[in-house]
């Protein structure tokens, strides 16, 4: 099984902490040269400064870039002009009731979440499809299958990514390069973290019991009962990007723990 990506160039938006670093982290252990892309230069030297701490000789790189923005992304392409391996991973969520989302939040969260990686993708496929070897990687969610009540907002911008990741797979047929989405489930990353552990506090109660009672009313169908850790989801984002993964194309991959019932 080839998973070596030594001579790989890969760009991770969104990869400061969380889900995005762990699979950044995952690409430096493939040998890959990979670019930690965040908002601020603060959190991207840091991001960089601690993998090359924590891993001898990675090839790790930074640019500071709002990808939610136009302007942020022809930045991100003017420090990074090409690629071979694009994660598609920058993205917003914050649970507000249907009646109270504004059209400001409509128009913010599919800018963030939907946007930033058609931009991406739309400059970097056309340099993959030439040397006829990439990988596009959209890292969607769970609630793209399972709308969530309390951020419909949200849910709908997970949706469309997978019918931009299927869509763009379509126009790359016959091709070395692959584009899929991945879905996750409820993962501990830094946002979902100090949001459970603000509604742990407001209530009186510990972290595991407001993990063990949002799994119990608010994702009943997960088989993990728990929260998904940033390594298992990069896991897969990883291999997805790997050579081994090749014939995996147009898919929609699910690292859900479970939660969504449907078979397929």
């Amino acid at each position: 099984m080839d998973l070596s990506l030594t001579g790989r160039t890969a760009v991770v938006t969104g990869s400061t902490a969380g889900i995005g670093h762990a699979i950044a982290r995952g690409l430096l252990e493939q040998g890959a040269t990979v670019w930690i892309n965040g908002r601020t230069e603060q959190r991207v030297t840091h991001a960089v400064g601690e993998l090359r701490a924590a891993m001898a000789g990675a090839n790790v790189q930074g640019v500071a870039a709002d990808v939610g923005t136009a302007a942020g992304t022809a930045r991100l392409i003017e420090a990074l002009p090409d690629v071979d391996i694009l994660v598609n991973n920058a993205g917003i969520f914050e649970p507000k009731p249907f009646e109270e989302i504004p059209d400001g939040d409509w128009l913010r969260f599919f800018e963030v979440n939907v946007m930033s990686g058609i931009r991406l993708t739309r400059h970097y496929v056309g340099g993959m499809r030439q040397r006829n070897w990439g990988r596009i990687i959209f890292v969607s969610s769970e609630s793209a299958i399972n709308v969530p009540v309390e951020m419909v907002h949200y849910g709908m911008t997970k949706t469309a990514q997978l019918a931009v990741s299927r869509g763009v797979a379509e126009t790359l047929a016959g091709t070395g390069v692959t584009v899929n989405a991945v879905l996750p489930g409820p993962t501990r990353s830094e946002g979902v973290a100090t949001f459970v552990d603000r509604l742990a506090r407001a209530q009186g109660i510990s972290f595991a019991q407001a993990e063990a009672e949002f799994f119990r009313t608010v994702r009943p169908t997960s088989l993990l009962k728990r929260f998904e850790t940033v390594e298992e989801v990069a896991n897969m984002v990883v291999f997805l990007c790997t050579p081994a993964a090749s014939a995996t194309h147009g898919a929609a991959v699910r690292v859900d723990g479970g939660v969504v019932k449907t078979i397929i």
